[in-house]
């Protein structure tokens, strides 16, 4: 059941993690030391936030067409921001942040189509969910620990995998709505 109140907690933390977007990249930028800590810190705090704007608005039933929009938003910002930094640090090949990007503007352009016909915006799952756990990990490992450098791209690649699959899953939902035409009414 979605929940048409727009101002939350839930939305508040992925609005805050939106914001946090900047903070990392300058986080990262200026810190000259070999471990990023005040990037890793952003990241962290990041990635609770993404964790609880989830929990609490399926725990307190504050799930809204606004927090489907703004928590995938700020998940994706900030991963994409992530990866971008440690791809231009030459931490990870370009390569990955390609196919990156081409898959999120595959998803991007997926749930435009359904908004725009005004389906009903189908819930993240479990698949997509990990795939993203993994991502922040992968990041999180790739700047915290230098020694497992070598093993990025094959990191790397693990978690993009793990996106292929989200986004086939995803794929498979976004058909499944549209063959069943429940619409839900424009706001």
């Amino acid at each position: 059941m979605t929940n048409e109140r727009r101002l939350n907690i839930p939305n508040a933390l992925s609005m805050f993690r939106i914001l946090l977007v900047p903070v990392f990249i300058l986080a990262y930028w200026l810190d000259e030391n070999g471990i990023k800590v005040y990037a890793i810190i952003v990241y962290a705090v990041a990635a609770l936030s993404d964790f609880l704007d989830g929990f609490i608005a399926r725990k307190c039933n504050l799930i809204s067409a606004l927090g489907k929009v703004l928590d995938p938003l700020g998940d994706k910002l900030m991963m994409v921001s992530a990866l971008m930094c440690i791809t231009i640090d030459r931490i990870i090949p370009a390569w990955a942040v390609i196919i990156v990007f081409t898959k999120e503007a595959v998803m991007g352009l997926g749930g435009l189509v359904i908004h725009r016909k005004h389906f009903e915006i189908p819930p993240s799952n479990i698949l997509g969910k990990v795939s993203t756990v993994v991502f922040i990990a992968v990041c999180l490992a790739l700047m915290i620990f230098h020694d497992i450098r070598k093993y990025a791209a094959v990191m790397v690649f693990i978690a993009i995998a793990l996106m292929f699959m989200a986004l086939g899953s995803y794929i498979i939902v976004f058909i499944g709505v549209i063959k069943r035409g429940k619409k839900v009414n424009p706001e």
